[in-house]
């Protein structure tokens, strides 16, 4: 079997646009990562997903302590009412 030399350039350009495309994405790659740590200080994509936990407990306590602290100022907004 002969590959013909409009099947050699075409392939040859397939593997040019995808070093291009290798290239773009490795530079978009780098960015994000640069961004990762200047923002999150997370050097990996592993501490950035155990930071994401960590952020993620946090703002379940959080929510869960103002779900608590409304319901409290309810019932003595209730009180409140009941005692004019």
């Amino acid at each position: 079997m002969s590959i013909s030399e409009k099947d050699l350039l075409d392939l040859k350009d397939q593997i040019s646009e995808a070093k291009v495309k290798v290239s773009e994405l490795t530079g978009q790659n780098q960015i994000l990562m640069r961004q990762l740590k200047e923002t999150w200080n997370c050097e990996t994509i592993e501490q950035a997903e155990e930071k994401l936990e960590e952020l993620s407990k946090r703002k379940s306590h959080l929510e869960k302590k103002i779900m608590k602290a409304s319901e409290e100022l309810e019932e003595r907004l209730k009180d409140d009412e009941e005692d004019e």
